[in-house]
Parts: structure tokens; C-alpha cells; sequence
């Protein structure tokens, strides 16, 4: 496969490039990734590059987009942030992305057994991560069972994971909300804004409904 051109960007449309990432994740999940000349494609995107999409995803090393989604050089901006939160600096990379650079799709990814969410389901503290962390209490406390207290920690892997999902969901929202830039992009069908989990165990890809 070769880098993206100019044209190939354009021609990619937003529904188009959520398509390319589902079928990059089922090769992936097939181990039957697609054949890349990746030094030809530094070379080709030395002097220009045209990634059809943004992924918004978490700094696990066990999540690395361009393997879980079987994409070259060149093809996506990959932005990585513990829980996969969104703050100033994010959302201007994340414009500078989709409006100048003219990517198609801006995708959450969240993964099982996130090592961020647990944390922020046990209250953890520790310096900067303390101010990260509480991004992600507002999923912790929209999930709201199981009610028992000792059943709401990061030893109950079911709850961590459906935080997590309610997290993917709630930073779709704050992308919304704090990046008027964004949002009228996906109204005006620009881009489409999604979101999806990453399962650390099957390296599947379930891609989020709404």
C-alpha cells in the first residue's frame, strides 16, 4: 500500500474513513496485515502528508493505533493522553488536525483494563496524574452500579470497563462542547466524531452506536 495523496484524502469521505478503520482492525485481528513499504512511504510523505483520521486514544503501550488499526505511515494522527481525556492542548492539536490538515474522522478510543480509569475508580492521588484523574471521576460516578462501595474499585473489571466506555462517550461530548472549531465541522458533515473500545485481550475493535 502507499502513503495517502492530496487526492485520496479528498476522496475519502467521513463515513468512508470510519470504514478504513474497521476493516484495518479486522485484518489486524486476522493477523493478515496489509503489505507496506513503509521506508517508500517515508519517502513519499516527506514533503506532504494526508491522514484521513485523527484518533484520540490512551498512552497503554498495549493500544498503539497504527497496529490496532493496520495503518501506515502517514495515514492517521495519533493523539495519546493517559484515559484518553481532552484539555486545551488537545483539542488544538486535534483542530489543527481535522481543519487544516483535513482529516475526516475524529475518533475516541478507549481500551478494557485501563490502568487510568482504574485509578480514577480507586481515588488514586499522585501529583499531576491527581488533576488528569479527576477527567475521568464524572464517568465514575455516571455509572452507577454496582451501588456496594467495595464493589466500585478497580478489582471489579466489569465496572472499570463500563467507565470506561462512559468515559469514550462523555470526552465525545467535551470534544463537542469545548471545541466550537469541531463542532461545527461534524454539523456541517465535515467530520464525524466517534467513538469506540479497544479489547486488550481479543485485539478487537467494538465501535460505539450514537
Amino acid at each position: 500500500m502507499n502513503a495517502l495523496t492530496k487526492e485520496d484524502q479528498a476522496a475519502i469521505t467521513p463515513p468512508g474513513a470510519l470504514t478504513l478503520l474497521r476493516s484495518g482492525n479486522e485484518r489486524f485481528v486476522a493477523n493478515r496485515q496489509a503489505q507496506r513499504d513503509l521506508l517508500g512511504q517515508v519517502q513519499a510523505t516527506s514533503t506532504g502528508q494526508y491522514p484521513f483520521a485523527t484518533i484520540l486514544s490512551c498512552i497503554d503501550s498495549r493500544v498503539s493505533a497504527e497496529l490496532v488499526f493496520d495503518q501506515g505511515v502517514g495515514d492517521i494522527f495519533s493523539v495519546r493522553v493517559a484515559g484518553n481525556i481532552v484539555n486545551e492542548d488537545l483539542l488544538g492539536s486535534m483542530e489543527f488536525a481535522c481543519k487544516l490538515a483535513g482529516t475526516k474522522l475524529l475518533l475516541v478510543l478507549g481500551h478494557t483494563s485501563c490502568g487510568a480509569v482504574k485509578g480514577a475508580c480507586d481515588d488514586a492521588r499522585m501529583g499531576n496524574l491527581t488533576t488528569l484523574l479527576s477527567k475521568i471521576k464524572p464517568a465514575v460516578q455516571a455509572v452507577t452500579t454496582p451501588e456496594k462501595p467495595e464493589e466500585r474499585t478497580s478489582q471489579n473489571l466489569s465496572f472499570v470497563d463500563q467507565v470506561a466506555e462512559t468515559n469514550v462517550r462523555f470526552t465525545m461530548e467535551n470534544v463537542r462542547k469545548l471545541s466550537p472549531v469541531l463542532r461545527m465541522m461534524e454539523e456541517d458533515g465535515e467530520i464525524l466524531i466517534s467513538g469506540a473500545m479497544y479489547d486488550i485481550a481479543s485485539g478487537k475493535v467494538r465501535f460505539l452506536e450514537g
